[in-house]
């Protein structure tokens, strides 16, 4: 079981290694104007976002289910605090499916949005990211 969490905290640890710098590259993007930095930000976002986000996303929703399989029924419903975290798990995997859908928008010269929003956008993982690991962690209920 160690390993596998081990595994779990490998891939959660890339994954959001991949949710910070995405949004960031999202940022330099919207600023970009000129041609080659325009087309060299669409590789680069596409690269890390199917190269790296995706599977880490897997790998990490693979190990967590692995993890989750350890335990009973009975078990898993007591586990309010897994509850909660698995609640912003959603969360995250909706704000990753989101970036999909930004990722494609930027591809097709299409973004609709300023670096100023991309800067606040990519904050929003670390308030997951801080909830998550006090909830793994500290266990609160």
């Amino acid at each position: 079981m160690l390993w596998v969490k081990a595994f779990h905290i490998v891939s959660m640890v890339t994954w959001f290694a991949a949710l910070f710098y995405l949004p960031r590259l999202f940022v330099y993007h919207a600023m970009c104007d000129d041609e080659p930095g325009n087309e060299r930000f669409k590789i680069m976002e596409r690269k890390l976002y199917r190269g790296i986000m995706t599977p880490s996303a897997i790998a990490t929703l693979v190990f967590g289910l692995w993890l989750a399989s350890y335990y009973t029924m009975e078990a898993l419903a007591s586990m309010y605090w897994l509850h909660a975290k698995l609640t912003l798990v959603l969360l995250l995997f909706a704000y990753h499916g989101y970036c999909g859908k930004l990722v494609k928008q930027f591809a097709r010269d299409d973004n609709q949005r300023t670096h100023i929003f991309y800067r606040w956008f990519n904050e929003m993982p670390v308030f997951i990211l801080i909830a998550v690991v006090i909830l793994a962690v500290v266990r609160p209920f």
